[in-house]
This record gives C-alpha cells, structure tokens and sequence, in this order.
C-alpha cells in the first residue's frame, strides 16, 4: 500500500529533475504544488497588490515572496488546458484554433485587434508555422500616447512592421528559446533576443514571457509583457548618442574600452549619468579619472560578463564583474537594486551586443580606493578617526604600499583619546607593505611604520597577527589593503619574565619562579604560553599546600610547567576542544564559552600579554588536572565561574608582607646558601 502511494509521488519529483530546460523545471514544479486541486492545475505566485504572476521554484515557494514582496498562491489551468464545470481541476486540452484566434483565448484581445487593422488577420489564420511574441493588453496601454499614435495612424506600415517584428517565421517553444540565441523576425530579418535564465525565467528583448507556449494550428503564441522594438544599434552606439552618459562616453574612450563595447558578446552595463559623476567628491574622482588603472576598474565594475534583463531578477544575487569581484544584484517590488540601493533609473536599454539600465550613483570598487576609502566605507569608524588623529592622513591618501591592520569598534573600550603613547600605538597598526591574508604564513615577520615586527599565527580556524585576529575579508585597494581585526593590537613588550615583573598582580608568581630556578628559561628565546596564576591564584592555596609547594623545588618546577604549553597560542586562536602539551608533559584541555577562554575549566581573566617570546594569560585559580570522567564540554563555563567567585572573596593587598610567605622565602634562601657552602 505505501509503495503505491510512493509511485505517484516519485513520477513527478523523476518530472522535475527529467525537465529539459529551467522555464519546464518551474512549470513541473507548480504542477506538483497544484496537483492537490486537480488535473493539469498550475500554483503560481502573485506578487500581493499586482497582477504579476510567476511559475516559481523551490527557493521561491518557500520564502513566499518576489522581489521582497510577499506573493498568494493562485491555482490556473497549465498552459494547453482548460476548465469543464462540475469537473475537478482542468482534465480538458484545449482545442487547438488558428493565430489569430488563439490571441483571444489567452488574454491578447488588443494584439488580436491590432492585427485585424494592420491586415496582419488574414496571414495568422492561414497556413504556415509561426512563433508569435504578442504584447498583453496591459503591455500596449503601457505604452507612451505619443508611439501608440504614431503607431496606429499609418496601419499599413509602422503597425504592421510592429507586429511581424514581434513574429518569427516556424515554430518555437520555449524548448528551443535558448539563452542568448537571437532569430529573424518577419520585419525585415531584424533579430529578436531571446534569454532564457536559471530561474525560468524567459525574456525576448527583455519582455518576459508571462503565458509561454499556447500552441495553435499554424504555430504558436508567447504572451509578453511589454511591446517591443527593433534593436540594430550596439552598446557604444547607444552610449554616444545619449547626451546624459557624456562623462560615461569620455571614461570609457579614456580607459581604452570603447572596442569592448562595439565587438560581439553579452554584456550588461549599470551605466553611471553625467548626475552620478557630479556626486563625486571633485577631487576622488580626478584621482581615478587620472589614473589609467584604477579608472578601467572602476568602469569594468559597472560592466557584468552576461546579459541580465530587468525582468529576469526576481531576487538577490551575486553577479561576477569584468573587473573581477562581484556586485550583489537584487530588486525591491519594480526596483532593480545594486549592493542594496535602488539606483537604477531606466532599465533595459537594450543594443546588439548587452544591455544598459542607467544609474543615478557611482560605484567605486575597493581596487580604486585609497586606504581611508577603504576604511571609511568600513565597520572601523573609531579607528579610522584614530589614524587621521594621530596624523597619518597622508599615509591612509598616498600611493604608498600599505596593510592597515584597523580594529572593529568594539574593540575599544569606552572613551579613546589621542595621546603620544595612541599614536605610536596606531602608527603601529600600519604595515609597510601591501599584503594579502591568503599569502601570510605562520612565523612571518611584519615590520610596521613604527619600526617594529609583528609575528603572524595561524591557527585551525583563525589568522592573527600578534593578539589581534582577522574578523573579516580582506579589502584590497588601489595601493594598500585593509585587515580589519577583532582587537587592538598589543606589541610585544620584552620576556614572559619581563612582563611578569612589571606587573603587580604576578608579584608572588615571580618570587616563585625564581624559587623554582626558572626565571632563564621565561627569559630565553622561543615561543611560549604561560596561564599565569596571579597573586589571588596562589592566595587561595590553603597554607599547607602552599608552604608544601614553595618548599619542595620539584614540586613548584612541576606545578609551573603544568600552567604552561609548547608554542604561542592567542585567544583568537584557541576553539572548542582545543589542546595544549604543557611543559610539565600532561596536556591541557582549552574551550571558549561566552567569549571567554577556559583552560582544564579555569576562567583566563587576562588574556593576550604578549611577549617576545611567548604569550601570557592570566588566571585566577591553579589549574588542575581534570578528571577523565568529567564531561568537559558541559563543565567549563559554570565550574570555572564558582572558583573564580570563591576566591575572589580572598584580600591580597597584604600577602607580600604576609608572615608565613616570607618565612617561606627565609627558609628557602637559608636552605640554598648552606648547599652551596
């Protein structure tokens, strides 16, 4: 019984993936969405407040919207067939008439008129094979008066080479309506243009197709949704004779594209007006139009490697630019968008070789963009306003070789002001050459303008350049690139010993250390992480423990060991499930919960103090081993919480001074001396 019930089911999903091009894969499947009202019923998806309707795919019919706007399901007859009442669904083909009667059947009744009054009547009914493109009703009320006029006032010439333009002499069907395939039109041989697009989507000079393939006796009928003209004039034609993309005309002649524009192909061009130039900073763009490399990128940004017509876009998508990188195109009910704005102002210009839709903004790629360019347009506002504050406006407008490393705004922590200590750190955050992140590698050196050598890191899952990690892509300008980065950077200031000294909180470590007769080994050359216990760390021992440990060398080496890893590993760099060999041989189970890193479940407190050989962390409890049986994953966040709340309780300001620490240190110092002796 299942197995019958699955046979059905199977036929029309085998219908689907057997369909020979995208408009039958869409048309399959809203005869699968309508198979539950009957025979041979269609679901189409109609956008609410218009009367556009779509045969749709999946994506489309999931998310219940065209264009971003929200569609109902309507249910028709499937081209070819017809309602009987008192019959469910639509169980009977239509029978198959003539042209010219067919015209009326399908909703062209004006097509039909036009076509008796030109003398076009007597031709579509009579034998033959033809394809006729008609215009819908609503598409010959669309048009101006003044070309509708013109149109029908001589009946004998203009409109009947009107309408055998919009006719091909034999059969097509949307079968044979290939993309980017043109045929002779009965006026004249003048070609029509015929795109057939991924979505179902079929256009004819960039009308689409809204009731495909109606089949007559003599041929076959595509109802369109606009009346369309002859196209005899290519791209640069079309361009030079338009007087509101002079500038565009004189760019393009600049940038030595003109012969792209005049040969063969399939192009697109998001043309900028001579307005859209105008609002150009004067002197950004007498930079670019100055410049013979960043102008052709900007102008080969405009231009895509295919023919994409308005009508075809019924959703975002990324769209590959000859320049290389990719504009987001999308639409907004009749808006064509362009990475998000609706700055199309005419669609559909169409020539021999690609079609233009005019734009009222320019748009500048990252690869004519100067470094503050870059910046500005970018989620690094605070420090930009940084670098021109610390007075590197002339490095971020230069045609110098740059990398700047510019840190996310959260990075920054209440209010920043600029100091002389800020400005060498931003000075710092710029590297001296152009660089991309794909062709950094691990243990690179990169010197800065300030004059040090930052250390690059990878990781499984992240790039870092010292402390701070790469949050975002790359943005490669005309000169320089753009690493935009979680935190702001933190050069390596001296040892792991030096860094312990020179900070309060790791007083009693140190005493430790130098007890342990470690301090060469925090000092040498290498590449360290120390998660250093701070003075509330080692505070929270009971004394007995801690009298046992700074009493027994060994014992102290061990502990010390435990808390530190083979290698230098960041923060940015440490993941779930993250392991690390201490020194002491056992290895150390990392995590990050909450933003914050977690070590045999022991919260760091203070990460990233970078050394020059080595990284420290700061915690707050002595790690332990963990036990096999704990399930790590699930204890890290809470566990580590409850110790570090525990401890904090404990007062430290006196613990330098405490009476049992320095007997500790007394006893320890008498006992070396006497070996010594």
């Amino acid at each position: 019984m299942k197995f019958s019930l699955l046979v059905p089911v199977l036929s029309l999903i085998l219908a689907v993936c057997a369909a020979r091009s995208p408009y039958q894969a869409v048309l399959q499947h809203s005869r699968l969405r309508g198979r539950s009202q009957g025979p041979n019923v269609c679901a189409m998806q109609q956008v609410k407040g218009t009367d556009k309707k779509y045969f749709t795919n999946c994506k489309q019919w999931y998310y219940r919207k065209i264009c971003g706007k929200p569609t109902v399901i309507t249910y028709e007859c499937c081209p070819g067939y017809e309602k009987i009442p008192g019959e469910r669904g639509c169980p009977v083909a239509l029978p198959l008439v003539n042209i010219y009667n067919t015209l009326g059947v399908v909703g062209a009744s004006t097509t039909q008129m036009y076509s008796e009054r030109a003398k076009l009547k007597e031709e579509i009914e009579g034998p033959g094979s033809f394809t006729f493109f008609a215009p819908s009703n609503k598409a010959w009320a669309a048009l101006p008066a003044e070309i509708l006029d013109a149109l029908v006032s001589n009946v004998n010439i203009e409109l009947l080479n009107a309408l055998h333009y919009h006719m091909v002499n034999h059969r097509l069907t949307t079968e044979e309506l290939k993309h980017g395939s043109t045929f002779p039109s009965m006026y004249q041989d003048s070609h029509v243009h015929i795109h057939h697009y991924n979505n179902g989507i079929v256009t004819v000079n960039c009308a689409r197709l809204i009731k495909p393939d109606q089949h007559a006796t003599n041929g076959i009928v595509h109802v369109i949704d606009r009346v369309i003209t002859a196209i005899s004039n290519n791209m640069q034609t079309i361009i030079d004779v338009d007087e509101d993309l002079e500038t565009l005309r004189a760019a393009f002649a600049a940038a030595g594209l003109t012969t792209l524009l005049e040969s063969e192909g399939q192009y697109t061009i998001f043309a900028p007006t001579n307005d859209a130039f105008e609002k150009i900073p004067r002197e950004t763009l007498n930079r670019i139009l100055g410049d013979p490399v960043a102008l052709k990128d900007l102008l080969n940004y405009h231009i895509l490697k295919h023919l994409q017509c308005a009508e075809s876009i019924v959703s975002g998508a990324s769209m590959e630019t000859l320049q290389g990188t990719s504009l987001e195109v999308g639409c907004d009910g009749d808006q064509i968008t362009l990475n998000g704005k609706a700055i199309i102002t005419k669609k559909d210009q169409l020539g021999t070789n690609g079609v233009i839709h005019y734009i009222n903004e320019l748009l500048i790629p990252d690869t004519a963009k100067t470094l503050l360019e870059l910046a500005e347009g970018s989620s690094v506002s605070v420090a930009t306003k940084l670098f021109v504050d610390a007075g590197l406006s002339s490095h971020l407008t230069g045609s110098e070789a740059l990398t700047m490393l510019a840190p996310l705004n959260e990075a920054f922590k209440g209010g920043v002001t600029m100091t002389p200590e800020m400005k060498k750190l931003m000075t710092n955050h710029i590297l001296k050459e152009q660089l991309s992140s794909k062709s950094l590698y691990h243990g690179q050196e990169l010197e800065t303008l300030g004059g040090l050598r930052l250390r690059v890191f990878i990781y499984r899952n992240s790039l870092c350049i010292e402390n701070a990690c790469i949050a975002a892509h790359d943005k490669t300008g005309r000169f320089a690139s753009l690493f935009t980065v979680d935190k702001v950077l933190v050069p390596p200031m001296g040892t792991v010993m030096d860094i312990l000294k020179g900070d309060e909180r790791f007083s009693i470590l140190v005493g430790a250390i130098q007890m342990a007769d470690m301090t060469e080994l925090l000092n040498q050359q290498g590449a360290l992480t120390f998660f250093a216990p701070t003075n509330q760390a080692l505070v929270g021992l009971p004394k007995t423990d801690l009298v046992g440990l700074m009493d027994n060398s060994q014992q102290l080496s061990d502990m010390l060991r435990y808390h530190m890893g083979e290698g230098m590993l960041v923060s940015g760099g440490i993941s779930s499930h993250t392991r690390l060999n201490s020194l002491q041989g056992e290895v150390l189970e990392l995590s990050v919960r909450n933003f914050t890193v977690y070590v045999n479940k022991v919260p760091v407190v203070i990460a990233d103090l970078m050394a020059t050989n080595g990284v420290v962390h700061a915690v707050n409890s002595i790690i332990k081993p963990l036990s096999p049986k704990v399930d790590r994953e699930q204890a890290d966040g809470p566990a580590g919480a409850r110790r570090s709340a525990a401890s904090s309780t404990v007062d430290t300001t006196s613990f330098r001074n405490d009476e049992l620490f320095q007997k500790v240190l007394r006893s320890r110092s008498s006992r070396t001396m006497s070996r010594s002796q």
